[in-house]
């Protein structure tokens, strides 16, 4: 065989690649392939040029190429394995997600620290409350036995902890994982020197028989830091749905029309510029061009959100992803893989969202310092005691800087902040509202400027007839009931509009005995013995029926957002029918409450701008931009952003999705699509606006309650730590046992709590 005939194969491991394989990446003009995504070594179409890792820039390889993981609080940090970011401790994820199944394996990590050690945990707690009233086990024996269960629980469950603790102080970066570090550690450590050598510390040490130890204070806040890093990585996994929605949305195969005439289906990997493709009715258009042959209704709305199906004829550009309803077409492709604008969308999406800091940045930047003092007093505790204090200086030097770090350990801290966002996120769930994060609890509150969508958003998302307007000697009811009756026979989303208005209306449909569809221009039939044609314009112009007499009625029709048909009958025109997408109820109150409260409200639909207007107009909006398209709504998000506004994007289609995902504040419809919702910080369940003013006055009673919270925490340590270090000594004599230090912390987690808890029942918060 030839050696240009030769299958080409992977020198990895030996499998075949053709040049029809889906692993594939052309870089300055050559076409490169690779059998799997395992394989590193790339090779070009010519058998034994193979090419080691020096290869193109990764933007330009394809996702299954490799994965990399960033840090979303440090997008600097990028490697293509999981892990944790050696500044701020935070998982690593994906840059841009796949559509295979994610096995997060520190989320299944942590699950399984937690429950295989979670028992232990109980147990220990129960010994510490309750140990003292055995009769069977003296205090010294009890002190062994909390240690031998606490040791898998801080030696195992707890490793992940103390190893960021320990990179955060060598990257120098200080952040709660050092709090917790050391917190932990200390307990831990200070308990187990007081089981093993119990004759090192004072007799004021010794309470009930023995040493007071602590391995409950660790145990229990190991196995609640696990708790929260498992509901954090799953909160997080869902960042990634929005991705995964719009990668979904594109067909899995085309079908090809060769040279010669015959079909072949495809994948959709395999797709080239230039290509012809035939989509049949019902099928998903399967990349971006034009059409070359037929016409047909395609439905765009889940890209740009117009819930009427747009009429592609000869010439007109087709978008991937678009569905096809009731013709055939024939299109030649223009823009493949990373070139259509669904892949477009994706990389804004994503890029939005890695742009987004998790509020976490600033507690971290607030416990960096705060762990530096902490050790500062811990550290001149020990030498101060161990240098001028009296005998057992050292001992007291040592027990008393274990005091400092234990009163100091950061539960209470830890949990000012998320007890208010999970009692918080539980009432707005029961309000319709869903926060995606803590995030978005804390900042919207404050937004001033709120750009809406109009379809499925200010309007309910799917047409209803709005009117019919008769001719002269025609009467409406007639000309509904005619319409509907020859409709009956089409599919059309406009078609069912009419006959749904009129079987709700009780109307009595005669059965058409002939029906023709046109594609995208309209239908017709004999109905009862009349000759009824039902369409636009051109199909009247097409039959020869004269329209000028109702063109100014149709123009206004127009001009308030309808879609209008023409009816005609024995070649005469009958009326108009008109078909929109009606304001859902609630708009107006909800815009009207929201303008009150200072927001300046902003209409970006990708409607036509005369649609738009009029739209605006009955809602009182006077900011209205039409005709946009979602890269278009990105740019006025960050037009906005860039004088100073903080916004808010209220949406329900995958259009929305790259503005949701960029504004400070993303707000989608329950009812809308999952790629917005999950796009989106905040869901209204029901898809009603006035959904906003409850999450704004829910936000601004729990910052009020997490500023509370952090007050109450830094409270306890700001007069805990002083005392613990033995500022009183010189004047009472008093010491802070670490017993006391673990009471006093685990106040302050009890004070923090019941406080939290009062968000359930707050009357701030609008019902």
């Amino acid at each position: 065989m030839p050696a240009e005939h030769q299958p080409l194969k992977d020198p990895v491991c030996g499998m075949s690649v053709t040049e029809q394989s889906e692993h594939r990446y052309q870089h300055e003009g050559q076409l490169y392939y690779f059998c799997s995504p395992h394989c590193k070594i790339k090779f070009s179409a010519n058998p034994g040029h193979f090419l080691e890792p020096k290869s193109p820039p990764q933007q330009d390889l394809p996702a299954a190429a490799g994965m990399i993981y960033t840090c979303p609080m440090h997008p600097e940090v990028r490697q293509d394995h999981p892990g944790s970011c050696p500044k701020c401790g935070m998982a690593l994820e994906p840059e841009l997600p796949s559509l295979d199944e994610d096995d997060n394996p520190e989320l299944r990590d942590f699950q399984r620290r937690f429950w295989w050690t979670l028992p232990l945990t109980g147990i220990v707690f129960v010994l510490a409350m309750f140990g003292h009233r055995l009769q069977w086990m003296d205090m010294a024996t009890q002190s062994w036995v909390e240690m031998v269960l606490t040791m898998p629980i801080a030696l195992w469950a707890g490793w992940p902890f103390f190893l960021r603790g320990w990179q955060s102080v060598v990257n120098r970066s200080p952040n709660m994982w050092t709090l917790i570090g050391l917190g932990t550690g200390a307990a831990f450590v200070y308990s187990v020197v007081a089981t093993i050598a119990p004759q090192a510390f004072p007799a004021s040490f010794v309470s009930m028989g023995r040493v007071a130890v602590y391995f409950e204070a660790a145990a229990v806040i190991i196995s609640l830091t696990l708790l929260g890093q498992v509901l954090e990585l799953k909160a997080r996994s869902q960042t990634s749905a929005a991705i995964k929605s719009l990668l979904g949305l594109a067909p899995k195969t085309a079908r090809r029309i060769r040279a010669d005439g015959t079909e072949e289906d495809i994948q959709l990997t395999h797709v080239h510029v230039g290509d012809i493709l035939r989509i049949r009715p019902g099928e998903k258009v399967p990349v971006d061009g034009v059409v070359i042959e037929g016409s047909s209704a395609v439905d765009e709305s889940m890209l740009t959100g117009e819930p009427l199906p747009v009429t592609k004829r000869v010439g007109d550009k087709v978008t991937g992803a678009t569905l096809n309803t009731n013709g055939a077409l024939v299109m030649r492709s223009e823009r493949v893989g990373s070139g259509t604008m669904l892949a477009q969308i994706v990389q804004m999406v994503a890029q939005a969202q890695r742009s987004r800091a998790p509020m976490q940045r600033m507690a971290d930047v607030v416990a960096g310092y705060f762990v530096v003092s902490v050790v500062t007093v811990a550290l001149l505790t020990f030498f101060g005691w161990g240098l001028f204090g009296p005998e057992p200086r050292w001992v007291y030097g040592l027990i008393n800087a274990v005091s400092v770090l234990i009163i100091a350990c950061p539960c209470a801290l830890g949990l000012a902040t998320p007890m208010s966002i999970m009692v918080a996120t539980g009432r707005g769930a029961t309000q319709g509202v869903l926060f995606r994060d803590a995030a978005a609890i804390e900042n919207l509150r404050k937004i001033d400027t709120l750009i809406v969508d109009k379809t499925g958003t200010l309007t309910e998302g799917r047409p209803a007839f709005d009117r019919a307007i008769p001719a002269q000697g025609f009467g409406a009811d007639e000309v509904l009931r005619l319409a509907a009756s020859l409709d009956q026979g089409s599919e059309h989303p406009l078609a069912d509009a009419i006959v749904r208005a009129a079987r709700e209306s009780g109307m009595t449909l005669d059965k058409p005995d002939t029906f023709e569809s046109i594609s995208g221009i309209g239908v017709r039939g004999q109905v009862a013995g009349h000759q009824l044609a039902l369409g636009n314009t051109a199909m009247m112009q097409q039959i020869g029926v004269l329209v000028d007499g109702m063109v100014p009625q149709a123009e206004a029709l127009r001009t308030e957002g309808a879609s209008v048909m023409h009816l005609a009958i024995d070649g005469q025109l009958a009326g108009l029918l008109a078909v929109s997408d009606p304001i859902k109820n609630s708009t107006l109150e909800a815009l009207t409450a929201l303008k009150a409260s200072g927001l300046r409200i902003i209409m970006a639909t990708g409607d036509g701008l005369t649609t738009a207007k009029a739209i605006g107009t009955r809602l009182g909006i006077t900011e209205v931009h039409g005709g946009v398209k979602p890269a278009d709504k990105l740019m006025l998000v960050e037009q906005l952003q860039k004088e100073g506004r903080v916004v808010a994007m209220a949406g329900d289609g995958i259009n929305d999705a790259p503005a949701l995902a960029k504004a400070d504040i993303g707000i989608a419809m329950g009812t809308g699509t999952d790629v917005a919702m999950n796009s989106a910080q905040v869901t209204l369940i029901k898809g009603d606006l006035r959904g906003i003013a409850v999450a704004r006055a829910l936000s601004d009673a729990t910052v009020s309650n997490m500023k509370q919270n952090l007050m109450f925490a830094f409270f306890y340590n700001a007069m805990g730590i002083p005392i613990a270090a033995g500022i009183l000594y010189p004047l009472t004599g008093w010491l802070l046992s670490p017993m006391i230090a673990a009471l006093a912390m685990s106040f302050s987690s009890v004070s923090v709590i019941g406080n939290a808890l009062r968000l359930r029942t707050s009357r701030s918060i609008i019902k």
